[in-house]
Formats: C-alpha cells, structure tokens, sequence
C-alpha cells in the first residue's frame, strides 16, 4: 500500500512537470520546485522513486526533454545523497535506466544528462556503469558521443577504480579515432583523452595510495603516443575552431605521457601550429594552458628542437602578453598568468637567449610592446631570480632607452621594474644611478596633464598615478632595503639642489631623513656643502605648504643632517618648536610673515652662534647662486633676498658685503613685483620711469614763473609724448605699471605747483592735509592748454586699473593729479566731467575690502585703499567747488545713488561717506542771498534717508548725519544763518545713539527711528515737495537692501501720519502706486507698509480712501486683496462689514441648476472671498470671536453647498481657476477659525488631511468630521449654540447641507464633550430619526454616530444599549444597500458597542450576528472582510465563557483566518491578527495561545511560513482529531480568487502532514487530496503551483 502511494505521488509529480500547457518562464521555476519534491520523495523511498521514474520514463516516450533532463537530474541527486544506502538492485535498474536514457537520443547534451545519473553510479558501483558502457562499444565501430563522454567524467570522478581500465579502454578506442567523421564526435574524443590523461597524471602522483601501485604512466605511452600522433597530424589542423581547440586542451595532458622522442619529433611542427590558434581563436586561454604543458614537457625532456623555433615562440608569447584584456572574455587574467608561466618555463634552460631577444623589445615598438616588455621582466626576475643574477649588466643597459618614454603606461611599470631590481641587487651596480633619477624625477610630476594635451586612453594612468606609485617606492626602497643605504645617500642629497625638482621635495625630504636616522651616514665626499644644504632647506621651509606641505620634512632633514657640531644642541631645541607650530595650523591659519620671521630669527641665532663667522662667507654666496634658481618662485626668492640680507648682517667681510650687494642691484629683475618693491623710492625703477620721476619733482619745486615758461612746451609735451607713444600713426597707452605710476605722481606734482602757485613745499600724500585744496594758494587761478588731455590720460588710468586690492598708488595719484587739474583754467565740458565722475568712482568704491580672500595676505591693502578713498573725496569736492549749486550737488549724487543703493556693503558704505563729506562741504562753501527753493531736497532725501536702517552701524550714522545736512541746506535755502539751531534737527542728532549701540539694532530701534525722521521731515518739508517725496520714497522700495527699502516704508507713512490731510488730490496717484508696490513686492513687511499706507490714508481722508479701493474690483484682484485686508485691520470698520457679509451669505442660495451642473451663484463667491481677506487682520479677532457661532454655523453650510460646483460663468481664464467654490469656502473658514482663535483647530484638521477631503465630493463628510473632532476636542465650550443650529438643518431640503449636518453631528458623538455639555440626548434623537432618509449616506453617517457613543461617551452605552443594537442589526439587515455599506457601517460601529456591553446583553444574538457576518469573511471587498473579521475577534470574547456556543463558530473560521494573514490587503492581515489573538484562548492550546500573542502582534513582522508551520505543529498536538476537518477547509480554498490565500491553503495541507505520525495520517482522504494538489498543479499562477509540489513532497510522511 505505501508502495503504490509512492509511486503515485511521484508519478503525480511527473505528470505535472510533464504538463504542455505551461509557459516556458513559469515551467522552469515549477519544474525545478517538482524536482526538489522528487528528489524529497526519493531521500525517503530511493529505490520506490526510482522505480517509479522508470516506470513513467517508459511509460512517456515524448516527455519534454527539459522535464526529462530535470527528472534525470533529480535521480542523479537522489542517488548521489543515498548512494551508501541504495541496494544492487535498485543500482542495477538505475545503471539499466540510465542507459536506456542515453540510447534513446543521439543529441549529446540529452546523453549527457543520462551518463550524470551514471557517473554518481560509477563511484561506487563502477563494474556495472563500466560494464553497460562498454557495451555501447561495438567492436571497430565508434560508439556515441554520450557513453564516451560519460567513461571521461567516470575517469575524473573515480581515479582509483578508472585508471587500471584506461588501458583497455584506451586500445579499443584509440584505433578507431580515425573513423570519426563529425566535429562534434572529434570535439568528444578530445575531451575523452584529455579527462584520461589528467586522470593517468592524478593516479601517478598519487601512486602511494592507489589500489594498484604499479600502475606507471609509461604503460599508456603506446595508445597515448598514437592518439597524440592523430591529434597533432590531423585535427589540429581542422576546419572546425571548436575540433582544434579541443585537440589542443587534449594534448597538453597528453604530451607528459607520450615516449620524449615521439614528442621531440613532434615538436618542430606543433608549436607553430599551436601558435597560430592565436590568429583564429577569441578566447586564448585554452591555448596558453596547453602551450605551457607543452613547453613544460618539452624542458622536461631537455628538448633541442625548442631552441631551433625559441624566436618565434618568444614573439607569439608577448604578442599575446601585451595585446588589450577583452572585458567580455571572462578567461583574460588566467591568460596572462599562463603566458607568463611559459615565460618562466622558457627561461629555466634559455636565460641568455631569452634576455638577449627580450632587452631590445625594451627600446622599440609600441607602447603596449614596450609596456609588456618591462612587465615580463619583472616577472623574470622574481620568477627566475638565479638565471637573471649574470645578466645584471646587461639588464641594466637596456634600460637606459625606456627612461626617456613619455608613456604613463611605460613609466609605471618601470618604477615597479625598478623596486623589483632593487630587491634583487641591481641598484648597487654601477650605471644605476639613470634609474634612480628617474624614479626622483617621476616624484616631480605634476598632478595635472598639461592644458591641451587629451588624454588617450581614459583607464590609462595618469600622471599623478604616477608620482603616487614613484613616491612609494622611493619611501619604500629607503625605508626596507637596508643594502640600499650606501647607493642612495650620495645620489639623492645633491638632488635637493635642483630646481626642477622642487614637486620631489618632500619625498626626497623623508627618504634622506629615514636614511640619516638609520645609517647616518658619511657627510664627506662629493657632496652638496653644508651651506648649500642649510640655504637650500630653510628656503623650502618658507613655503611650509606647497608641493603637498614640504616645510615639515625639510625641517626634519635639517635636524638629522648634523651640519655642524655646535649647532646640534640649538637644533634640538628650536626645530621641534618650528614643527609643532605647522602640526598645529594648517595652510590658512599660518601667518605667512609670522612663520618667515620665525625662520630668520632661527637662522640669526643659528649664525651667532657659530664661532667661526667666516663659514658666514660661503653661506652668503651660496644664497646668491641659489637666488638665480629662483626665478620664476617670487616668495621664495622674497625669502631668499630677506636671508641673504639676515646673513649680510653677520657676515664679517665688509668687502664680500659690498660685492654682494652691487651683485645684487645689477642682476635684479625690476619687471618683478617682489624685487621692485624691496627697492627704495629713490632710486630710478627704470629708466624711463624715473625720468618722468625726476620730471615731476623738478617742477614741484621750480619758480612759478619758471615753470610756468616750460610747462607747456617742455613738461606737459613730454609727459604726454610718454603717456601715450604712436605705433602706425595710432595713439597707444602704455603698459608699464612702473612707468604708468610715476606719469600720474609727476602730473600731480606739476598741477599741485600750477594750484599752489609753486611754493615748493609738498607733502608726500596730496589728499590728507586740511586746506589742501585745489585753488588755495597763490597763482590758483592758472590756465593748461593740455588739461583735457591730461585729464583724459588719468581717465584711461584710472579705467585700466583691476577690480582687485590696490597694489600700487597709481589710483590716488591719478586722483589727485584730477584734483588738481580741475581746479585750473579752461572748465571742463559736461561729457568730460561726466566721464571723470564714472571713472573715478568706478576705480575705487568697488575695490573689495583689504580683509577679503587672498586681501589679507597682502601688506599695506588698508592703507592703499583709504588713500584712494582721500583722494576720490578731494576729487568731488573740487568737482563740487567749480559749480557749486543745487544742480551741481544734484548731478554729482546722480553718479553716486548707485553707490550708495548698491547690494554690496563696502560700495554702500564708502559712497555715503563721500555723500557725507560732499553735503558738508556744500553747507560749508554755501552762500544764499535771496529765498529761493531747493528743488534737490526730495531726491536727495528719498535716497539718503532710508539708509538709516542699513546692516552696517556707521552706515546709519552717516545717513542721519546726511539728513541734518540736507535739511540745513533747506534751511539756508529758507534764509536762515548757517549756524542757526533748530530743535527738530537737534532731535535728529539724539537718533544716532540707538543707531550706533549694535551691529545689528533691534527692528523696533530702527522704526522708531525712521518714524521720528519722518515726523521730522513732515514737519520741515515744503508742502509742495511732499507728494513728490513720498512717490520718490515709493520708488526706493526697490532698493536691493531689505533694510532700506523697509526704512523707507516707514518713513512714507510718517509724512502720511504727519500731512495726510494735504493729499486729497493724490490719493488715486498714491493708492496707483501702493498697488504697484504689493504687486512688485512679496516682502511681509512692504507688504504691511502698504496695508498701514492705506489705513493713514482713509484715517486721514476715509470717504476718498474707500471709494478709491472699491473702484479697483475688489475683492478678486490679488494686490487689491492686500489693500482690503488693510481696511479690515481696522477696528472701527469690521463689523459694519462683517454684518453685511453674513446677510448675503445666509441669504443667498449658494448654487443653481444648469445643464451643465451646479454653478456656483456670484455674490456668495464673493461675500465669502471678502470675508476670508477680513478674516486676515489680526484687528478683526474681536469681532470675529463676537459672532463666532453665527459665522461657524454658515461656513459650514458653506462648505456644503460648494462641494462639488462650478466658479461662475462671468469668471474666465486665471481668475476661474483660483476662485473654486470648494477652495474659496475651506481657505474662509480657516481664515475664520484661526483668527477667532482656534488656530489649534486649523492645524489639527490640516495634519489629518481634512482641508483637502472637504473639497472632494466623495470625500467632503470625511473632512467635516475631521473638522468636527477638532472642534470638540479644541474648543468645546462653543458647541452648545452651533448644534442648536444645525439639529434644524438635518430637515432641510438640500441633500448637501443634511449631509454636512449628520457628519459634523455623528463626530461629536464620539468626544466626550457632548456628555458634559448636555448635548448626547439630542443629537442621539436627531440621528436615530435619520435611519428612514431617503440619503444612503445620510443614514450610513448616522449609524456611525450611534456607534461613536462608544468613545464618547462609554458610560452611557448600557442605558441606550437596546436601542444601539436594534438600529445595528436593522442596518445589516437593510434591503436597500447594494454595495453592503450600511452593513459595513454596522459591523464597524458594532465592534466598538461591543467592548461595553456585558455578556447577557448580547448573549441573546450572539449567535445570530456570528453567522450574518461569516460570509463577509471571504467578500471581494477587503473593507467588508476587515470590519467582519474584526467583530468575530470581538464576539469571540463573549464566547469564552459557555465554549458550546461559540467554539464551534471559532473553530469553523480558523483556517479561514490563518489564511487570511496572506490577504493581499495590509489592514485584512492585521484584522485576523487582531482575531486570532482574540480566539486563542478559547482553542484550548497553550502553546497557540502563546504564539498567537507574541507573533501576531501588529508592530511586528511575520514570516508566514515559519508561524504556519508552527501552528500546524501545536494543533496536531493539541486536537489531532481535527486534522481531516482542516485539511478540508483547506481543500475549500484551493479555489479562492486569491493566488496568495491558494497558495497558504496549498502550504497550510503540507505543514500540517509534515507533523502527523502514521496513526493520525489516517485521517486524511490521500485520493481526494492528491487529485486536488494534481488541479492544484495546474494553477495559473506559478507560486501556487511551486506551493502545490512542495506539499505533494511532503506527502511521503503518510503514505
């Protein structure tokens, strides 16, 4: 009987491997899942299985042979996991079966499969395998391809028990190698006799522990000799690639066992056959392996023949070597090692030859050849170190060539060739110092290619490869040959010296100090002196940072030098205090002039310490010759110059010093910067250049008449000539900064004499001397017929200068020869004065400031830049004094606003400063004889004014002091004295002491301030220059600084606090451009500044301000909005409008009925965007807080009638998309609720989502209820008035407002605040009446207020019990609900009743509402699947206590729960969790219960598998008599819609046989089972038929 249930099962099994129906992506995942099930089936009954695949192999002769190749392998896996266990038998029918297989089909990879089931046969019972394969074998005729095949894996897998056969077999088969006609057969004898020689190689290596030791190879060579002679002759040469690789993969094998003169004779013809494979064949491998065994056998031999053809066999070998890897040819890095191995073999016996064709492959081809040279070199030395030793000489010559290669390639595997000969004593020879520079020199790479140069191959290295593999080695070569010590020593000190390698400082640095530490090795000899080594060193440490931060290890390498011997004690001691300071800064905290002067002061006291001074000689000439290498490195050679002058100043040889220093002066560089600078003022910087110097200085201090008689025809005539030189008759400017300097200091000079009528007397620094203005002194008035062009020459000056930190004084000296020219006769024209004014202010104010970037490192930038700044204000006011008029201050301020708006600082900063002296020096050279206006007064104000509120404090400062001054220029204007003491002013002056107590003053600081200025300048202007002011004032609001725009809000609305009244015919001009600014602005506080602008316009003129805004279409413009909102900050005016907006809401009827759908009606819309812009004032809270139910109430019912409805039709384009009716009511009432308070509620409702579903008409009663909890958990207390209000409504005629009612009224339901407030009574009354409404949804949201009693309030739940059930149960039983939602709705608000109810309260229907729900357990509808599974787990606790009633009911539906923890829907699976921790008691298991509890809980993960199979488990030690009652279940699910739950159903039969014994497996009807698992087999969904085979392998327990 169990036999025939095998059999069955498997052949179950078989049939449904065997099915045509199955797609091929799907078959082989199912095929390989039946495969394990057999092979679990066969692990139990080995010899059933395999009697029963043979019986259906026979049966099925057209079985699919990929289901046939997946049975033989699952025999070949039964058989070779129970092959100890399997009978003789069962080995007889299988070796029988096995080669009925392979006789069946001649399609080798079919054979193949069969002889795997042989082979794991032959490794134990070999006579029978061996026997029946031999059989295949007819005499003088090749057998097929799959028994030759198998005898070669047989061979490979049983060495011991094939090898004494292979003679035999090897004289059967070996003669008839001839008769094979097809490639394929070749491509099999190959591998045959290949798979034996490798077995024959294994058995001889192993002969001690072979069943027969006398088994030798020489006992094959005859039948092996005349295989080799067949595979050499014939197939080697064959069409087919496949035939001569596989002739060549069996050679190799071969020729290690074949006689040595057969393989000798051989020789001269198969080495160029087998190189030639390489031109035919993609994948080389193969090819290098036999090649190796080849030569490896041949030098065995000690063959003669092999030297005959060693060139051409060399040459195929590197070609090979160095041609590109194949990312597709997974094969190449075995390759590689392969030829190099025949390298090594070659190199045994042919050293010298080897070397001698190999060295000139170092100096010639191409990369690759050459790359693949120095590679096989190195490899040649650690692989055949002891035949590379006599050839050192040579090697080394060769290398000579390759060091000049440009390759990054080449260069890289020479420094690896290079750490290799070192290793191996090569370094020590003489010649070897080339390879030693240049690994030094690759240490000097650049990081980067140069610019140009693209790179060829992108996965080449770079060149900072290869310094990062050079600087290894040379650290590594110092640091671990200690042999090396006395060769690197005297090479790489002088190198320190080279100025080429000055990137290699740093390694070169390490290495010399780890040798001086090591070996400390000898200082004599020829080497660099001490001196030198000292400059050298100290002048690198300069730049403790560049070439990867090189001060550190120069310092380290000074100290192990030892330079002298009274230095050593000194050294110690300060050198380490040098290197904590660089271990403690890094590259920008450094002072660079802090470290050079650290450097010097060492050095000092390092030469006073010395007791001979005249080592001090040397030390200054070796200073000297180092200065010339250090072109090009201008701070270096700085330091060097200020050493050399350290080192003078101790040298003892006042004549050595003299020399020197006339070295010094004659071979400096003017052109540089470094060197121009350390030169004194006085001496010419060239030629030219101090000509025109001279030129300068003599008429400063000629008589004037003099001058005045060689000015223009000799002085001015040859500056010009040199400013500007003619090239083809063209005027061209020059270029030389020296020459450029001391034209524009001569030209200052010369005009500052004409000014000052030619006292002689001049300061240094024209422009910080009070009275030194142009005009001052005698003979002032004085005339230039060349000051334009001299003008114009400053101009170009001043333009051609970079925007960068000054350098030089070129700009104030320019400045001031300006100055001074402007002054003189003739006047210049309004384009040139024009063109001055942008010149000069454009070459200073934008100069970044000198503490900026790379500023900070460059001496003196301060004082360059405040000189500039003196000389541009002597400039102006000098501009200023030849017209000096409101026109004139106007036009110079029309150049200088820019500056003074500009966004950045230092700009804003340095223009009001000139600002502020300019206004000063006009007040003070004032002189107004008759009242007259001062038209300027407004610009003017509106751009300094709003400065008072800038980011910078003097700033701020300077703008008021700019404000007092206008504001005395308007005074004077009015005819008051100069000096005359006004209060307002004087208030102005109390301002700057809160402007100037803080970087950043508090904002209320700042708009007090800018209100009293206001007030102030209310008070003081002109009222025809008002409305001009403030439009002025309006257009600053552009200004980039946030701070100013601000300020000059607040000022605008002072003067309108100030002189409103006067504006009555501006208004409409004013709100014109109030409305621009909102529209440009979105800044919050322009925006409030426009909003207060409004409200001091209507508290000043209110019936203009009003009618004006109404005018502009509000409330459906944008900017206007802002502007509404401004009258509803008003106090006074809110609830006059708020009276009106309710009446039209409450009135009007919020939609009509159109063809089209509901349109939304206008006035409604409106009223309700007006009433949400209102709603934005903070000033209207309290009238809002005053009718807050009133308003709630009718919002509400707002959002009811909007739901759903179309933007009337007079709306078109962008205004109908912003203005929805649903948007437009949500964003009113939070607009209202948050300024009534209840900002909570807003955003409790926005976190949950409630704003959003409001808007959606299938989800607007979800929203109202969110909106609804938030109100009765917020703002309880409001609630008594609004739901009076709205019990009415439930009655009304729009379905939409019964709706919005009955869910903001089922929500309160479930908060307690309803108790407290009285309130439960009604509203239970209001929505039990509800349940007969024509609505679905009506009567759906009622019975969901009614079970919201239950968290609301609990307590009250068994007084209205009955009455909560009743209207429950007549919910599930409602005739009209088609989609079972008011059943949904019952089951839902029942589970939550249930939890207060007690056991006699619903005993009575228990049972009832057990089986009205069991049938939503498997509803398509996973919201009915999940509330009626939860109210099962809920009942399920009233069962407990009489288990007769409800066990039954829990039993019945626990595979149905435990197959819905599969349920493709998340809150079904944590709905049966929920019910099966609720059932667990009640199943009469504690272990169930336990597991239930701990795994089922929500929060965490499940692995079904392992839970069900626990389950399964516990149950069948609990209740084994349930088994067949499950399994049927089961069995029902089979059919599910769900692939998930078949597939668990599938899973849930096979857990629960997998944990039956014998006896209780008796249960189970295995015929009705395995027929449902055969359809099972059939699904069409592949994991439920993987599930279906995993059970039908298990069902081997019961059988």
């Amino acid at each position: 009987m169990v036999e025939s249930r095998v059999r069955r099962l498997a052949l179950a099994l078989l049939e449904a491997g065997a099915d045509p129906s199955l797609c091929p992506p799907e078959a082989a995942a199912l095929r390989l899942q039946l495969r394990s099930a057999l092979a679990a089936l066969g692990d139990a009954e080995p010899e059933e299985l395999l009697g029963s695949v043979a019986q259906f192999l026979q049966q099925r002769q057209e079985l699919p042979w990929p289901w046939r190749e997946q049975v033989l392998a699952a025999v070949a896996a039964v058989i070779r996991s129970r092959l100890p266990e399997l009978g003789a038998g069962a080995a007889s029918a299988a070796v029988a079966l096995a080669a009925q297989e392979m006789g069946r089909s001649k399609d080798p990879e079919r054979q193949e499969a069969a002889g795997a089931v042989l082979v794991e046969l032959g490794r134990r019972f070999l006579g029978p395998v061996l026997e029946e394969l031999l059989r295949k074998f007819p005499p003088g005729i090749l057998p097929p391809p799959g028994p030759i095949r198998t005898l070669a894996d047989l061979a490979a897998a049983n060495v011991f028990g094939m090898v004494p056969f292979l003679s035999s077999i090897l004289a059967t088969l070996v003669p008839l190698l001839g008769t094979a006609r097809t490639d394929s057969m070749k491509c099999t004898l190959c591998y045959a006799l290949q798979r034996f020689g490798e077995s024959i190689q294994e058995y001889v290596a192993g002969r001690a522990e072979a069943p027969d030791p006398t088994v030798r190879s020489d006992a094959f060579g005859l039948e092996l000799g005349a295989a080799f002679d067949i595979l050499s002759h014939g197939w080697m040469q064959a069409r087919d690639g496949k035939v001569r690789l596989a002739a060549l993969e069996a050679l190799g094998p071969l020729s290690s066992l074949i006689p040595g003169e057969q393989l000798e004779e051989q020789l001269p013809k198969l080495l160029p056959t087998v190189l030639g494979l390489y031109r035919k064949h993609p994948e080389p491998f193969p090819i290098s392996k036999s090649l190796c065994q080849l030569l490896e056998a041949s030098v065995a031999l000690g063959s003669r023949s092999l030297e005959a053809q060693l060139e051409p066999l060399l040459a195929a070998l590197l070609a090979q070597l160095v041609a590109p890897a194949d990312p597709n040819v997974p094969t190449s890095s075995k390759n590689q090692a392969e030829l190099l191995r025949c390298f090594s073999v070659l190199a045994a016996p042919f050293p010298a030859r080897l070397l001698a064709w190999l060295l000139p492959r170092l100096e010639s081809g191409s990369e690759r050849h050459r790359h693949g040279a120095l590679r096989l070199l190195r490899h040649l030395l650690n692989s055949a170190p002891s035949q590379m030793e006599m050839q050192k000489v040579s090697i080394l010559s060769a290398l000579k060539v390759p060091l000049q290669d440009p390759s990054n390639k080449v260069k890289c595997a020479l420094v690896q060739l290079i750490s290799a000969l070192a290793h191996h004593g090569f370094l020590e020879q003489p010649g070897a110092e080339a390879l030693l520079e240049f690994l030094v020199e690759q240490c000097a790479l650049p990081a980067e290619p140069p610019a140009g140069i693209p790179e060829e191959n992108p996965e080449d290295p770079t060149s900072a490869d290869v310094r990062s593999v050079s600087v290894s080695t040379l650290l590594l070569l110092s640091s671990t040959v200690p042999r090396l010590g006395h060769v690197l020593w005297p090479f790489l000190l002088p190198l320190l010296l080279r100025p080429r390698l000055r990137p290699a400082l740093v390694p070169l640095c390490r290495s010399l100090a780890g040798l001086a530490q090591r070996h400390r090795p000898d200082q004599h000899g020829n080497l660099p002196s001490p001196q030198a080594l000292t400059v050298r060193l100290l002048a690198v440490s300069s730049q403790p940072w560049s070439c990867g931060g090189r001060g550190a290890p120069a310092l380290r390498l000074l100290r192990e030098l030892r330079i002298l011997p009274e230095l050593e004690k000194s050294w110690d001691a300060e050198i380490p205090k040098l290197l904590r300071l660089l271990e403690e800064n890094t590259e920008d905290s450094l002072d660079q002039q802090e470290w050079e002067e650290k450097l010097l002061q060492f050095l000092r006291e390092s030469l006073s310490s010395i007791p001979d001074k005249s080592w001090i000689c040397p030390l200054v000439s070796e200073t000297f010759r180092q200065l010339r290498d250090a072109d090009g490195f201008p701070a270096e050679k700085n330091f060097l110059y200020r050493y050399m002058g350290t080192a003078l100043g101790l040298c003892p040889g006042k004549e050595q010093v003299r020399k020197q220093l006339q070295e010094l002066l004659e071979n400096a560089r003017y052109q540089e910067e470094t060197e121009r600078e350390d030169r004194s003022d006085s001496e010419p910087e060239q030629p030219r250049a101090a000509l025109v110097l001279c030129l300068g200085r003599v008429a400063a201090a000629a008589p004037p008449e003099l001058l005045r008689s060689r000015l223009e025809p000799r002085i001015l005539g040859c500056l010009l000539q040199l400013g500007r030189s003619k090239v083809l008759g063209i005027k061209v400017e020059t270029k030389d900064p020296a020459l450029k300097l001391s034209l524009a200091r001569s030209i200052s000079m010369v005009g500052r004499a004409l000014a000052q009528g030619g006292s002689g007397n001049f300061p240094g620094n024209f422009g910080n001397y009070p009275g030194n203005y142009p005009g001052n002194g005698p003979g002032g008035s004085g005339s230039v017929a060349h000051k334009a062009e001299l003008v114009a020459l400053m101009v170009e000056f001043l333009r051609a200068e970079p925007p960068e930190a000054p350098r030089t004084r070129l700009r104030q000296h320019a400045l001031s020869a300006c100055a001074h020219l402007v002054a003189l006769e003739p006047a210049l024209s309004d384009s040139e004065r024009s063109e001055l004014l942008d010149a000069a202010l454009g070459s200073v104010l934008p100069l970044p400031p000198p503490e900026s970037g790379k500023n900070r490192e460059q001496p003196g930038a301060q004082e360059l830049l405040q000189e500039a700044l003196a000389a541009l204000t002597e400039l102006l006011q000098g501009i200023l004094r030849s017209r000096l008029s409101p026109s004139g201050l106007q036009e110079i301020f029309a150049h200088l606003g820019p500056w003074i708006r500009s966004p950045r600082e230092p700009e804003r900063e340095r223009g009001l400063g000139i600002g502020k002296s300019l206004l000063e020096f006009f007040l003070e050279n004032l002189d107004v004889r008759a009242v007259t206006p001062f038209p300027a007064l407004p610009a003017l104000l509106a751009l300094l004014a709003p400065r008072c509120s800038d980011g910078i404090p003097e700033i701020r400062s300077r703008s008021l002091d700019c404000v007092r001054a206008l504001l005395r220029i308007q005074l004077c204007f009015q005819g008051f004295s100069r000096d005359h003491r006004d209060e307002l002013l004087e208030e102005l002056q109390e301002l700057k002491a809160g402007l100037e107590n803080s970087q950043f003053p508090d904002f209320s600081v700042l708009f007090q301030t800018c209100s009293r200025l206001g007030a102030v300048l209310g008070r003081r202007i002109p009222p025809e220059q008002l409305p001009g002011l403030l439009l002025a004032l309006l257009e600053a609001w552009t200004d980039p600084e946030r701070n100013c725009s601000r300020a000059a809000a607040a000022i605008g609305n002072a003067l309108i606090r100030e002189r409103g009244e006067i504006l009555h015919e501006q208004v409409p001009e004013l709100l014109q451009a109030l409305h621009a600014r909102v529209a440009l602005h979105a800044e919050p506080q322009l925006q409030r500044a426009a909003q207060r602008a409004v409200q001091l316009l209507a508290l000043r003129l209110p019936r203009r301000t009003v009618g004006c805004l109404l005018a502009r279409g509000l409330p459906l413009d944008s900017p206007g909005c802002c502007l509404w909102r401004a009258l509803g900050s008003e106090p006074a005016l809110t609830p006059l409008v708020l009276e009106q907006l309710l009446e039209r809401l409450s009135r009007e009827i919020p939609f009509q009925e159109s063809p089209a759908g509901r349109v939304a009606t206008t006035l409604p819309l409106a009223a309700t965007r007006a009433l949400a812009e209102l709603a934005a004032a903070p000033e209207a809270a309290a009238a809002l807080q005053e009718r807050f139910p009133e308003l709630f109430q009718v919002l509400l019912l707002r959002l009811g009638g909007s739901v759903g409805i179309r933007p009337p039709k007079s709306l078109r384009g962008r205004d109908r998309n912003q203005l929805q009716p649903g948007s437009c009511a949500v964003q009113t009432m939070k607009a209202v609720l948050a300024r009534a308070g209840n900002d909570d509620v807003v955003r409790d409702v926005g976190s949950a989502g409630g704003w959003e579903l409001m808007e959606i008409p299938e989800r607007h009663h979800d929203g109202i209820a969110l909106l609804a909890g938030a109100m009765a958990r917020l703002c309880g207390p409001r609630l008594p008035p609004i739901v009076r209000s709205l019990i009415p409504v439930l009655g009304s005629a729009l379905e939409c407002q019964r709706v919005t009612s009955s869910a903001f009224l089922a929500e309160l339901l479930s908060h307690k605040v309803v108790n407290d407030l009285v309130l439960l009574e009604p509203i239970l009354e209001a929505l039990t009446a509800l349940e007969k409404d024509s609505c679905l949804l009506v009567r759906v949201l009622a019975l969901r207020g009614l079970g919201n009693v239950a968290s609301g309030s609990p307590e009250k739940i068994r007084r209205h019990g009955a009455q909560l059930l009743a209207s429950m149960l007549q919910g599930m039983d409602d005739k009209d609900d088609p989609n079972n939602l008011l059943a949904l709705e019952a089951m839902s608000s029942l589970s939550k009743i249930l939890d207060h109810l007690e056991e006699r309260d619903v005993q009575s229907m228990l049972l009832h509402i057990a089986i009205r729900i069991r049938p939503f357990f498997d509803s398509e509808h996973a919201a009915l699947r999940h509330s009626s599974i939860v109210l099962f787990g809920n009942l399920s606790h009233f069962g407990r206590a009489d288990s007769e009633v409800f066990s039954e009911q829990i039993l019945n539906g626990l595979v149905t729960l435990l197959l819905h923890l599969q349920d493709p829907q998340p809150d079904v699976v944590k709905a049966c969790k929920f019910a099966l921790r609720m059932c667990g008691p009640s199943l009469g298991c504690e272990e169930l219960r336990e597991m239930f509890g701990n795994h089922l809980r929500e929060e965490r993960g499940l692995h079904y598998g392992e839970f069900l199979n626990d389950v399964c488990k516990f149950l069948m030690r609990s209740r084994p008599a349930l088994l067949g009652r499950l399994i049927s279940t089961n069995l029902f699910y089979f059919k599910s819609p769900w692939r998930e739950l078949r597939a668990a159903a599938a899973m849930s039969v096979g857990f629960l046989v997998l944990h039956v014994d014998e006896e209780q497996g008796q249960q189970v009807d295995l015929d009705q089972l395995i027929s449902a698992l055969q359809l099972l087999l059939k699904d069409p969904a592949p994991d439920v038929r993987i599930k279906a085979a995993e059970t039908l392998g298990r069902l081997v327990r019961i059988l």
